[in-house]
């Protein structure tokens, strides 16, 4: 697709479908980077590398076709492999293959880029839905002081790798202040690359950011809403589809918590099971894995927190990070937070003459 073509965007914001689920399944907790801005905390996630059986029997417990009492049923669950780096998990291709034998509607693995365990021969384009590999940066210079050195030349070959043997392939990139200044150049890589899908993230002061220099990896709101809209709209332009958290809102809009009126598990290896990854440095979790079995656990957890209405929009971000918010004169909030769970989604389709 040529980038002087004339398109019409579409913009639209992803509803949260309450007759579907995403499972953000992490199958361990080790990694070989040692990214800046890693959310994963394994004090209060574990450190144990899930074996095959048990991921098959926790597979069952979210689908469609086994399911658990302690949640309701719905009709497609999306699955997301996470880590640390799945791939390092040896049974992540069984782990997809069986996700496929259950019926799930998707089936996502999320990784830097390092492909262990040869991941790309002992699974198919018909069995991953997406290879969605993390790029923090269009150079060395930007991504490796982020990521890790020379992760920047090993990603882009795996995702050169995915594409060749037929996979679908998205990229992820997490915006800070340390790296926010490149997001405009990703576009014209991924395309290159083969890249189809892109996802925009904001920084999480969680896990690793939560103890360090958190604070000063956030982006205000000026410079987000200045690069991020017009990026993703320049990568729509490329083909790409693209997609970034909403973030900021207007104080008149609606504020839904995907928390109260969505299904969405992060299921960590220590069988913590929670509803909303802003709570995931904190023993809030609604549910747990006991025994193979899904639990919900007693109050006080992240449920009651949700039902909480306040001016600023998140209560989990009003809680832990307010640094995010500002108040006029009167201590009013000049905008609200939207839940993070909460996208945008850009494409652009040639206008025909």
């Amino acid at each position: 697709m040529n980038v002087t073509t004339p398109h019409k965007i579409t913009r639209r914001t992803v509803q949260f479908r309450p007759n579907s689920r995403n499972l953000f399944f992490h199958i361990l907790t080790a990694c070989n980077l040692k990214c800046a801005h890693c959310y994963i905390n394994p004090q209060q996630h574990g450190t144990t590398t899930l074996d095959e059986d048990t991921i098959k029997k926790w597979l069952a417990l979210f689908s469609r076709s086994h399911g658990s009492k302690a949640i309701k049923a719905v009709e497609d669950t999306n699955v997301i492999f996470l880590g640390g780096e799945p791939t390092l998990n040896p049974a992540l291709a069984q782990g997809i293959k069986e996700a496929k034998r259950l019926g799930y509607a998707s089936i996502t693995v999320d990784t830097n880029g390092y492909l262990f365990h040869d991941i790309l021969e002992k699974v198919t384009p018909d069995e991953v839905d997406y290879f969605s590999f993390s790029l923090d940066g269009s150079t060395p210079n930007i991504n490796d002081p982020i990521r890790g050195e020379g992760s920047f030349e090993t990603c882009t070959s795996g995702i050169r790798r995915a594409v060749e043997l037929g996979f679908s392939v998205s990229s992820i990139f997490t915006a800070s202040s340390k790296n926010i200044h490149d997001l405009p150049n990703m576009p014209s890589l991924l395309k290159d690359l083969g890249v189809s899908r892109f996802f925009i993230q904001v920084i999480g002061i969680r896990g690793k950011p939560a103890k360090g220099e958190g604070q000063s990896l956030q982006l205000t709101k000026q410079v987000w809403e200045s690069i991020v809209p017009k990026t993703a709209e320049n990568a729509a332009k490329l083909g790409l589809i693209c997609h970034y958290p909403t973030v900021f809102l207007e104080n008149d809009a609606k504020f839904e918590c995907a928390g109260v009126v969505a299904e969405n598990y992060f299921v960590f290896p220590n069988g913590r099971v929670y509803t909303c990854p802003l709570c995931e440095d904190y023993p809030l979790h609604a549910f747990e894995i006991k025994e193979d079995e899904l639990v919900r656990r007693p109050p006080l957890t992240e449920m009651e927190l949700f039902t909480l209405k306040i001016p600023e929009g998140c209560v989990m971000n009003k809680l832990l990070h307010p640094g995010n918010l500002t108040y006029d004169s009167n201590g009013n909030p000049v905008y609200k937070i939207a839940c993070c769970m909460l996208k945008e989604e850009i494409v652009a389709n040639p206008l025909l003459g």
